[in-house]
């Protein structure tokens, strides 16, 4: 926040009329289950979006970022998609909330951020909820977390063109600090569900990164519809093992399995809350490194880096259980520390890999945050 700040008043000779911050996240469980209307368990984490602005008189937005060459500079009646570029999921929001109904007004500000682009932290859905929240105070209207996670999830699925789900905004709109957030991808209903006492997140960045629009995940979202519609339901949300048993003989071995994978991911979850909520840390560790097996066997978006990463941390004392987070291919795994060796884990764990794969990995403990806000 401070740097976005300074740097505003640097290029605008002025103090922002408004900084707003808006978290990265990781996911402890619930991959690739928010498109097929399941369940998730993400938590908001201490490294954040932050976006120092003041209005405009007219419909442009003109956006510095300190870690991109260029700036985002658009007029509001006058939107045109580029081919690729960070300034696109700014004009994915603008366009998703103008065809709510929005009267939007331009606004100027700076970006700046320490969420990684790329890792598996939702750096995207954090700068789209910044910049919803910024169109909300411009514009004069209030901003609703539901609502504005909608709106990221078109500006991903309908103008970026990656064909994500909804967990990701409805973390970083709608996080309350302390505690992961229960979200039903069907009906959009939260709970906040507190980490059980004396463990941490230890973040554990591979330094590997994925692009949603030219990975393979557009294309496990056609296996997971594909294998819904060939068992006659809406979503995978609705399926049971039971299901893709009776129905094995109709499905491609692959498709099948990567629906095994949302089946079984959406149980996990559940089994998740339940130990969460009975401080069985164990437990919560073995439905963790089960989910990061399902990802990497039955999903296939685990990387040979992933796997590494957690193997290391898995054999580091205090350490009960670890995954792949986010859509894959690259980026972040996470692992359940007992709190006192988190600092200890992360070095070692970072010192292990790097010997082991030449990268140097960022590795740290995070805290659950709150959601978007004004600062």
């Amino acid at each position: 926040m401070d740097r976005a700040v300074d740097a505003f008043e640097e290029r605008f000779g002025a103090t922002p009329a408004w900084v707003v911050r808006s978290p990265g996240r990781v996911n402890l469980i619930g991959e690739h289950t928010d498109y097929n209307e399941g369940f998730v368990l993400p938590m908001a984490i201490d490294r954040a979006v932050g976006l120092a602005l003041r209005p405009r008189r007219d419909d442009r937005v003109l956006l510095h970022s300190l870690d991109q060459a260029e700036p985002a500079d658009f007029r509001l009646g006058a939107l045109e998609r580029a081919p690729s570029g960070w300034a696109e999921y700014p004009k994915g929001m603008a366009r998703a909330l103008l065809d709510e109904g929005h009267a939007l007004v331009g606004f100027e500000g700076i970006v700046a951020s320490d969420v990684p682009i790329g890792s598996g932290l939702s750096s995207s859905a954090a700068l789209e909820m910044a910049v919803g929240l910024a169109f909300a105070r411009a514009s004069g209207f209030p901003f609703d977390g539901v609502e504005m996670a909608r709106c990221g999830q078109r500006a991903e699925n309908d103008w970026v063109g990656a064909r994500t789900g909804i967990m990701d905004q409805m973390v970083c709109a709608n996080a309350e600090p302390g505690a992961a957030l229960l979200i039903d991808c069907r009906s959009l209903a939260t709970r906040p569900v507190a980490l059980p006492e004396g463990v941490a997140i230890v973040v554990m960045d591979t330094m590997t990164r994925h692009d949603h629009t030219s990975s393979g995940y557009n294309e496990r979202r056609t296996s997971c519809e594909a294998a819904a519609a060939a068992l006659g339901l809406a979503a995978l949300r609705d399926a049971s093992e039971a299901d893709l048993d009776a129905a094995a003989a109709g499905l491609e071995p692959r498709v099948r399995r990567r629906a095994r994978h949302v089946v079984s991911e959406n149980r996990r979850v559940l089994e998740a809350v339940e130990a969460m909520q009975a401080a069985d840390v164990p437990w919560l560790g073995r439905l963790m490194d089960a989910s990061h097996a399902s990802l990497r066997d039955d999903f296939e978006v685990s990387s040979e880096a992933l796997d590494q990463m957690v193997a290391i941390a898995r054999e580091a004392p205090g350490c009960h259980g670890a995954r792949m987070t986010g859509g894959g291919f690259g980026g972040c795994a996470i692992a359940l520390v007992d709190a006192p060796e988190a600092e200890a884990l992360a070095a070692s764990v970072a010192a292990r890999y790097a010997e082991a794969t030449g990268r140097r990995p960022d590795v740290f403990a995070t805290h659950a945050s709150g959601g978007v806000a004004v600062v």
